[in-house]
């Protein structure tokens, strides 16, 4: 009864996600990642991952950890992921991580005195 009748919703074979759409994916959360730290320094760290949703279709999440401060994350919609949505994720998500670091560093000076 809970979760074991063969009506509980679990995702159908088609709405799986296909191996080449997970490489597709994978392709555009690496171009995001590298097109994002091109745009920082190596203080900034960069990193991403897919995963599985709820609904069984993939999610990508791309993440920045500033020098100091808080991560700073995104998801990328795999319908959506051309080249120009990449660009754009990766210079709001560079200019996020730098905000948040000078946020994080104004915080600590400002709290020191």
């Amino acid at each position: 009864m809970h979760g074991n009748t063969p009506y509980a919703g679990s995702p159908t074979a088609d709405a799986q996600p296909t191996p080449e759409r997970r490489r597709t994916l994978r392709r555009e959360l690496a171009s995001v990642a590298a097109s994002t730290r091109e745009l920082l320094s190596d203080e900034f760290v960069v990193g991403g991952e897919i995963s599985d949703g709820d609904d069984g279709s993939l999610r990508a999440t791309i993440a920045v950890q500033p020098p100091v401060g808080s991560v700073v994350s995104a998801g990328i919609d795999p319908e959506n992921a051309d080249a120009d949505a990449v660009d754009s994720l990766a210079c709001d998500l560079a200019a996020s991580a730098v905000f948040e670091a000078k946020h994080a560093t104004r915080d600590t000076h400002s709290s020191a005195s």
